[in-house]
């Protein structure tokens, strides 16, 4: 949602320094405000604890027997965190220690026998689903953080007023005037400087966080710079046999502030402040994933798209060793080319020369008719 000018829209001015972000993001269970306190202390604590990065080699994908019970467990101060590394399930508490298991049954599992907890034993709780409601150690029962939307789609939030109103207000007001030296706005189309690249625009549908259409088409834009090196990016994953898929590039001013006035003030860490603008407003920033070429499908990450949880952190240590594959793969291939993650969406980079550019407020059809 958000983007990191401000530092950024959809996510954040987010804890400890995490400005905005440019994505937008809903969150609509009571455990959000924990789930944020969480990513920033999972972020500021990375770089010790997450487990090594992605070999070269593409991983495996985790067993499926063991995809019901990866999650976060347990309160703030005590989480124990279940993930998959090199074919384990491993156990990560507290963010620091860090222990591959021992699969004793579909729902026991134990710790090494040398270590500071040898030979206990972890205890899972599924329900129908085989999704592991709550794990049992030496006697303590940790039950699991709802972080993440459990049907795998779109979180969500209610707007403060009718997202029409707000629409209509936002398109009779103006950006913030800036001053200074700019280059020509020159906006091209992605998908017509290289066909193959795939559109899942979702702000051009219902399936995003506020659950309304903001773009009456499914187009994407960025500066020509920029766009081109996202061709320059995909061109290079078809050669490993996957392609780029966006889910948003320029965003008009108009959105933004829609955005902004539309969510609960708690929940404003999740979107740019329009006093401000964003980096999608300047037609540098995108927000894409991985398309597989073999599947047809996008492939899956450790978080859903504009993820208002820990789980969307670039570097956050949980899910699958093949999830996290996946998005370094991504990370690698963009910063080649010159743009930077934002550091609590792993699907939102900024490209290197944002800055040059004024904030935008054309609507799609104004550009295309250009």
């Amino acid at each position: 949602m958000r983007s990191k000018q401000e530092k950024r829209i959809v996510s954040p001015a987010l804890l400890l320094n995490l400005l905005a972000c440019c994505c937008a993001i809903a969150v609509v269970t009571s455990t959000a405000s924990s789930a944020l306190r969480v990513s920033s202390t999972l972020h500021t604590q990375q770089s010790t604890t997450q487990p090594s990065a992605p070999a070269q080699t593409k991983p495996l994908p985790a067993p499926a027997r063991w995809r019901g019970l990866i999650g976060e467990y347990g309160p703030d101060n005590a989480i124990l965190l279940i993930l998959e590394k090199d074919g384990k399930l491993c156990a990560l508490f507290k963010h620091v220690n860090f222990e591959p298991l021992d699969e004793v049954s579909k729902n026991v599992f134990r710790f090494p026998a040398q270590g500071t907890r040898a030979g206990q034993q972890l205890i899972f709780t599924r329900d129908a689903r085989g999704r592991a409601t709550q794990v049992e150690v030496e006697t303590v029962v940790r039950q699991r953080r709802q972080i993440e939307p459990e049907s795998g789609n779109q979180l969500r939030v209610k707007p403060l007023r009718p997202v029409v109103e707000l629409m209509k207000e936002a398109m009779a007001a103006q950006p913030p005037p800036e001053k200074g030296d700019f280059r020509q706005a020159d906006l091209v189309e992605l998908i017509k400087l290289d066909p193959t690249i795939k559109l899942e625009i979702r702000y051009a549908t219902t399936n995003n966080f506020l659950g309304t259409i903001f773009y009456s088409e499914a187009r994407a834009f960025m500066q020509r710079p920029a766009a081109e090196a996202v061709v320059r990016v995909n061109r290079k994953l078809r050669a490993q046999g996957y392609l780029l898929l966006i889910h948003d590039a320029y965003r008009p001013w108009y959105v933004t502030k829609v955005f902004w006035d539309a969510t609960p003030d708690d929940k404003k860490v999740f979107v740019a402040d329009p006093s401000k603008g964003s980096r999608h407003n300047r037609g540098c920033a995108v927000d894409l994933t991985l398309y597989d070429l073999k599947t047809k499908k996008p492939v899956e990450m450790v978080s859903t798209y504009d993820e208002t949880t820990a789980r969307a952190y670039p570097d956050y240590p949980g899910g699958t060793s093949l999830q996290r594959w996946y998005r370094k793969l991504l990370r690698d291939a963009m910063e080649a080319e010159g743009f930077t993650v934002y550091e609590a969406e792993w699907w939102h980079f900024d490209y290197k020369d944002w800055q040059k550019y004024r904030i935008g407020n054309e609507t799609f059809d104004q550009i295309g008719s250009r």
